[in-house]
């Protein structure tokens, strides 16, 4: 009996039994073993030391608060965790719900446990300006507690589970909000991390919440219907077993229904009543070999007709999340589809509960996010926390990239070394540049896919092979926002672009009041902004040349700052002009003019920044006392500006007929006669060139080119025959 063992392990409990919930955390570990002493008087320690600092306590079921904490408990000795995170399980809610100190747990338990729940407790204390902020906080605590020990994960994921099967006694608007956090975030990132018992827990719990009728027919209908499926997985795994024993393949077979929220989930994307559904369940077989596993195979595929578009090996190719698996889809009896999974023992403890398996074997130490063994599909919980700890991090965008990753299918590709790597689907060559390198992203040139040289947005395949080219002197660019589809490339490049911008702003700026005071022969006032920039109400000069450069301010209001007196408006007119600055100028003149949310003749300044021209798609950005800045809608610092109140739409008013100036920037391999074929093509459409600059830096030509064209639709006709020159890598709107 288990109760004597504990007597004999532990000290005397005051002649009364141990709880009931403490012995079926020891029976879960040590279901047929002996117990260990020293493991189980530590996690007695534990339960004891929660139970008494939670003493008095009460949840809204009316039971004592401890349930909760002995329920996590379980749960984790289900999950066959090691002691410590059991024992930090039990305790999760001591620190931030009790009198006890973080100090009160080091002294007693160490400072591994006090840090394991520490990782784990609510952010109560912290006022957050709302509730979509205070989730996103939550979740940077938790990946960066990850990047120290990713049992705290884990035992968030108990008390989630536990959390969402007592849901029912918390007020209805608060079930739901917990539900749908829990299917937006918690479901899915158990499925990355491959667990997946947990999540079908979880999503199984969401549609009682969420949709309580549904779950109560769709219980009601599988229910009515278990004796007939299994009457007919009886059938269908008969031979199988017969044609196992001829080959003495010791295997175990059963069948199980799909999930409530699966089955769902079918009925609304096939649009189709549960009895029109065909697979509300699926076979599995569990073998003691991966030889076995492909013999298995074999033999279902003599003894009924596989569906071909349906086989999927993941024990060749495992998931990203360690999942591994043969899933093949044959016709049984009557004509149905019946889905088989086959895979090993550990294959199938993996399936089940993934990262949570690292600790079967694992009794002591915690498995750190640097472990040579860890699995990987760790290496994005990684990534995401190398965006946390980025100095710029943002907990709202990180919630966004986080949900971005959680909902994408993959695709795998491969390196040209022959490594496989595990992609979102739509992801294109610079998502793959950023997943092999933050570096190798930032300079990429160009991409080879098949020893083919293709555009960056290209959407990649599964089984293609990439090789990336890169320049030291090639950056990031804002367009390639557009397109790429991982976390990782997105932060990776926002930053990039973000700091560039920045400095590229505060370089015009600087050149803009320079040259102004210069003319006007008032170049002190220059030295009284260096001096006190706070007069224009920012703490640093450099921020008073980016505020230039991004129209919020002008040279007029700093001159009306320092050193108030008449002026000629000639005194603002430049002398000279760039080439660009010309036919910039000169586009503006042959428009009517901007019409501004329905009024035309605002009060208008075009940003300098992007230089907006008819024939762009453009926004207005409103300045206090300046009336409405026009922005290209792709312009790189529309990101970084503050209010969206303050944004109001804006469209030209342009005359028929008129050419408009664009300049474009192409990349190609250098080569003999590469100008004459890019000329050719511009002439073919009879498009006029107004200046053109050609170099070559390291085997890569950049050509910037201005030119005068109708429309963007003849832009567009451009840019496809661009495309077909032979050596082109890229073009872009400059």
């Amino acid at each position: 009996m288990l109760l004597d063992k504990l007597k004999k392990i532990l000290p005397n409990n005051n002649g009364n039994d141990y709880p009931k919930d403490f012995q079926q955390i020891i029976k879960n570990l040590y279901p047929e073993s002996v117990p260990d002493e020293e493991a189980i008087t530590f996690i007695w320690e534990a339960y004891r030391f929660s139970k008494k600092a939670h003493e008095g306590q009460m949840r809204r079921s009316g039971e004592p608060y401890f349930t909760h904490c002995s329920s996590v408990g379980i749960i984790l000795s289900e999950w066959k965790m090691d002691t410590r995170t059991i024992a930090a399980g039990l305790m999760h809610d001591v620190i931030e719900d009790t009198e006890m100190s973080r100090n009160d747990m080091v002294d007693k338990f160490g400072e591994e446990i006090a840090e394991l729940v520490d990782g784990v407790s609510k952010l109560s204390g912290i006022k957050f300006s709302s509730r979509r902020e205070k989730q996103a906080e939550n979740f940077m605590k938790m990946f960066l507690s990850v990047a120290k020990d990713l049992r705290v994960i884990i035992i968030k994921f108990a008390d989630r589970l536990h959390n969402m099967s007592t849901i029912k006694h918390l007020p209805l608007i608060k079930q739901r909000r917990i539900a749908i956090e829990t299917r937006d975030v918690y479901a899915p990132l158990a499925h990355r991390l491959g667990m997946n018992k947990l999540k079908i827990e979880l999503e199984d719990l969401i549609l009682k919440t969420l949709e309580p009728e549904e779950y109560k027919l769709l219980q009601k209908k599988t229910k009515a219907s278990s004796k007939q499926r299994e009457k007919y997985i009886e059938e269908f795994t008969n031979p199988i077993k017969e044609e196992l024993s001829k080959f003495n393949i010791q295997a175990k077979i059963f069948g199980r229904a799909k999930h409530y929220f699966s089955i769902a989930g079918k009925m609304q994307k096939q649009n189709k009543k549960y009895e029109e559904l065909f697979d509300l369940f699926a076979i599995r077989i569990i073998a003691d070999k991966v030889e076995e596993c492909y013999a298995i195979l074999g033999i279902i595929h003599q003894l009924f007709t596989p569906l071909q578009e349906r086989f999927k090996d993941y024990i060749a190719t495992p998931k990203s999340n360690g999942y591994q698996s043969i899933h093949t889809t044959v016709f049984g009896h009557k004509g149905k589809m019946v889905e088989v999974q086959i895979r090993t023992n550990e294959m199938d403890q993996t399936a089940e509960i993934g990262v949570a398996a690292h600790w079967l074997y694992k009794e002591k130490g915690a498995i750190k996010a640097d472990d040579s063994n860890i699995d990987k599909h760790m290496r994005w919980l990684r990534e995401l926390v190398e965006v946390l700890q980025a100095e710029d991090s943002n907990p709202d965008e990180f919630l966004k990239l986080l949900k971005v990753d959680l909902f994408k299918d993959e695709i795998f590709v491969f390196t040209p070394a022959g490594d496989v790597t595990p992609l979102p689907a739509n992801s294109t060559p610079i998502d793959f540049a950023f997943q092999v390198h933050s570096q190798v992203g930032i300079h990429c040139i160009g991409a080879k896919v098949n020893g083919k040289i293709v555009p960056l947005n290209m959407v990649l395949k599964n089984g293609d092979s990439i090789e990336i080219l890169t320049s030291n002197t090639q950056k990031p660019s804002y367009a390639w926002l557009k397109f790429v589809q991982t976390g990782k490339a997105k932060s990776h490049i926002k930053r990039w672009v973000k700091k560039e911008q920045t400095e590229q702003s505060i370089q015009l700026g600087k050149e803009i009041i320079e040259k102004t005071l210069r003319r006007m022969k008032r170049i002190s006032i220059l030295d009284e902004l260096q001096a006190k920039p706070q007069t224009m109400g920012f703490n640093q000069v450099e921020l008073v040349y980016a505020a230039l450069a991004n129209g919020q301010l002008t040279v007029r209001d700093i001159i009306d700052k320092y050193q108030p007196v008449d002026y000629n408006e000639q005194d603002f007119d430049p002398e000279s002009q760039s080439l660009t600055e010309r036919f910039i100028n000169r586009a503006r003149r042959q428009a009517k003019g901007v019409t501004v949310d329905g009024v035309a003749n605002a009060l208008l300044a075009f940003a300098k920044c992007c230089s907006p021209i008819p024939g762009d798609e453009i926004v207005g950005y409103i300045t206090r006392g300046r009336g409405v800045t026009i922005h290209r809608n792709t312009c790189k610092n529309l990101p970084c500006m503050e209010g969206e109140d303050r944004f109001i739409f804006v469209e030209w008013n342009v005359k028929p007929q008129t050419s408009f100036i664009v300049r474009l920037k192409i990349l190609l391999e250098d080569r003999k006669q590469l100008l004459k074929d890019i000329t050719e093509c511009i002439s073919a459409l009879n498009i006029n060139i107004s200046s053109i600059d050609m170099k070559a830096t390291e085997g890569i030509a950049t050509c910037i080119i201005v030119l005068e064209v109708r429309d963007t639709r003849q832009l567009d006709r451009l840019s496809t025959r661009i495309q077909k020159i032979s050596n082109f890598i890229s073009t872009e709107r400059m």
